[in-house]
């Protein structure tokens, strides 16, 4: 299918009469809805239409490479085996979690757009949804339905958002817990002893190393996962224009 041009007005169908006005107003619902089809199909072909697709993936495989590299240098081992209490991996894996939510809300996005960009009055979706809400209504009406729909959208990016900054508390909760072991090995009256001095630093060593490392590790992947949120936040935008833009340009028509 190709694309709408927001400049199309649509044609009123013909007047129901009288006698028969049904068959009138369901003739004109199909020459309508075939006229549509038939504009969609002549349209020009959408240049941007996986745009957005094509902006997470670059992200992201220039992220993934990064982090190939520090593989390879023995830095992810390192924080790994650094990190005694295992919450670096934690954090990891909450990373993953929203990253994958991430995804899939960009191909929702991203398909959403498509849509709207290319109707097609005889395929589900969203932009046909909320043609439906507004039919009819006064501008009053197409106001508030208007702004459900901002809220309803903006409130199905959140959670991605929320994840990210749950990186950065649990690389904050780590730099507290690696304080907590690297003090809990001092012992100021056993200073004096050369014996017990060596386990002092050595617990002190595995402190700091859990403190550093998760404070480390939230704030990359918070940096990567917020990257990526911004990317989905900028198509849930256009969204929102593209699917308001649609629905006023028909109500005029």
């Amino acid at each position: 299918m190709a694309t709408l041009p927001s400049s199309v007005v649509f044609p009123a169908g013909p007047e129901p009469v009288a006698n028969g006005g049904g068959g009138a107003a369901a003739g004109s619902t199909a020459e309508h809805l075939a006229w549509l089809a038939s504009a969609a199909r002549k349209g020009a072909p959408d240049r941007f239409r996986f745009l957005l697709l094509a902006r997470f993936a670059l992200i992201n495989v220039i992220a993934f490479g990064l982090l190939a590299a520090a593989w390879l240098h023995g830095l992810v081992e390192l924080v790994i085996v650094s990190d005694s209490t295992g919450l670096s991996v934690a954090i990891a894996a909450v990373f993953l979690v929203g990253l994958a939510l991430c995804t899939q809300k960009v191909w929702q996005t991203s398909m959403d757009l498509n849509r709207a960009r290319r109707f097609d009055p005889l395929a589900r979706s969203r932009a046909g949804d909320y043609l439906a809400q507004l039919r009819g209504r006064k501008d009053s009406s197409r106001n508030l339905i208007a702004g459900s729909m901002r809220l309803s959208l903006s409130h199905r990016i959140a959670v991605v958002r929320n994840i990210a900054s749950s990186l950065v508390v649990l690389g904050l909760i780590g730099t507290v817990i690696g304080f907590i072991i690297a003090l809990s090995g001092v012992d100021p009256e056993s200073a004096s002893d050369i014996k017990a001095v060596s386990p002092m630093v050595s617990t002190l060593v595995e402190g700091m190393s859990t403190a550093l490392y998760t404070t480390l590790v939230g704030a990359v992947l918070n940096v990567w996962l917020m990257t990526n949120y911004q990317v989905l936040a900028t198509g849930t935008v256009k969204l929102i224009t593209a699917l308001i833009e649609f629905g006023e340009a028909h109500e005029r028509a």
